[in-house]
């Protein structure tokens, strides 16, 4: 072979490896793969943090209630399964062995929310925050256990307040005339990741764990919100509905690198972590039917 032959293989061979690396790159780091798929309306996702379980709202046999289900789909359990009220939106407490929620005290048509706790097999149900006159919603454990978030309406309008995990000291991190809602604690404890419609329409927005150095994550005309702060800090997922359906999107902690996802057509909600940050999964009728899906996440 001559120099010339030599010199033009030895090229050819770096230009075939130089357009495969470019051709991998630009490839998504995994394809979003199906978990579960569960008959009737799925929302509320969170993965328990031993990595476990999942803990979601469903719709079934017309009644609305918590079920957990292992990752492979095995151990379906109701938790409630003699309630005949709505109860919904759990959250684990951070050794897996509790569950913060919303009951529904139903009278007639009207709703009336309360804040519960019971043991994470379902047993050892009781009151936490009673209903009133006003709604209480979406309750976080904090990440030591020893803290509650929660929405309330007793100020005319969904505001998140704190309380002990006893229901003590019960205090309003933000007061504003708009909706804030959708609380999600940083894994540190010491920042809470919200939703709020304080600019017009539906952002992420951050503050401080005593409610101080509120400001906007997220800017954009459509809604975004439902945010969830991974386990190791580094990312927020939240969904959006900006590309003309709703997407899962990740974001570092101060809104930067604001990245889709789920890239899907189908609507695609309700993000929750693995508890070693890796994955995400989600809720998604992509394939026509409620199923609970999930993929790496680069960091």
């Amino acid at each position: 072979m001559t120099t010339i032959n030599r010199i033009s293989s030895a090229f050819l061979c770096a230009l075939c490896v130089l357009c495969v690396a470019m051709f991998i790159s630009a490839q998504p780091a995994t394809t979003p793969t199906r978990l579960i798929k569960l008959s009737g309306f799925l929302q509320h996702l969170q993965w328990s943090p031993d990595g476990k379980k999942f803990l979601l709202t469903r719709i079934h046999a017309g009644k609305m209630g918590l079920w957990t289900v292992n990752l492979d789909g095995k151990e379906l359990t109701q938790l409630l399964p003699k309630a005949n009220t709505p109860h919904f939106d759990g959250h684990w407490s951070p050794d897996s062995k509790r569950i913060v929620f919303v009951y529904d005290i139903l009278q007639g048509t009207d709703g009336k929310l309360q804040i519960d706790v019971m043991n994470a097999d379902g047993s050892g149900q009781k009151n936490l925050l009673p209903h009133k006159t006003f709604f209480e919603e979406s309750p976080r454990f904090s990440p030591d256990g020893t803290k509650v978030l929660w929405v309330s309406t007793r100020n005319k309008n969904q505001d998140i307040w704190l309380m002990d995990a006893d229901g003590k000291n019960q205090k309003a991190l933000t007061t504003d005339l708009a909706i804030d809602n959708a609380p999600t604690w940083s894994p540190d404890g010491k920042q809470i990741a919200f939703t709020s419609a304080r600019s017009g329409n539906l952002d992420i927005w951050v503050m401080n764990a005593d409610g101080s150095g509120q400001k906007r994550l997220t800017d954009n005309a459509k809604m975004d919100y439902w945010p969830t702060w991974s386990p190791d800090g580094k990312k927020i997922a939240f969904t959006t509905n900006r590309d003309g359906n709703y997407e899962i999107y990740v974001m570092n902690p101060d809104g930067s690198e604001q990245t889709n996802l789920s890239k899907h057509p189908g609507n695609d909600n309700w993000a929750t972590w693995s508890p070693d940050s890796r994955r995400v999964a989600w809720i998604s009728n992509r394939d026509g039917e409620y199923a609970i899906y999930a993929t790496d996440v680069q960091k």
